[in-house]
């Protein structure tokens, strides 16, 4: 797998193999990756978890993967999360869990660039897409791992 660089994410975009919306592209595409941000202003109290949706709907087509960091600004404060890969057909706002190992409290306000998700170019494209419990979520979506498996939020 390649990382696409920006060029080739705007190529994406432009084509529809990749979809954002709503997008900044001024603001939040990077040299590798574009940020991501959060749907609404959360309080993350010290050694508090908590899930949060991006702000972004992202759309994946067949010759594309992607993976999430968190940013390193929000590293350095002591944020970190557990991310899973955004797999080739996937749609949806992605929910991200964040948890908060410091012992200070740390505020991300709505809009704020939360993640980068890197986007990989497969070798060839998936035979089928991403088509799991996850697909077409809206918002925070918590755990479906114990329910049936169904599309939607």
């Amino acid at each position: 797998m390649t990382v696409l660089s920006d060029a080739e994410i705007l190529d994406s975009l432009k084509t529809g193999e990749i979809k954002l919306e709503p997008s900044d592209i001024s603001s939040c595409l990077n040299p590798a990756g574009y940020d991501l941000r959060c749907s609404k202003t959360m309080v993350l109290k010290p050694k508090q978890y908590m899930l949060v949706a991006t702000l972004e709907t992202v759309e994946l087509g067949l010759n594309v993967a992607a993976f999430l960091h968190i940013r390193s600004s929000l590293a350095r404060e002591g944020i970190i999360g557990s991310f899973a890969v955004v797999d080739p057909g996937f749609r949806g706002q992605l929910t991200l869990n964040l948890h908060n190992v410091s012992e200070k409290e740390i505020t991300v306000k709505e809009g704020e660039r939360i993640v980068q998700i890197v986007f990989h170019s497969l070798g060839s494209a998936a035979k089928k897409g991403y088509n799991g419990s996850y697909q077409n979520s809206k918002g925070i979506v918590s755990s479906r791992r114990n329910k049936p498996n169904k599309t939607g939020a």
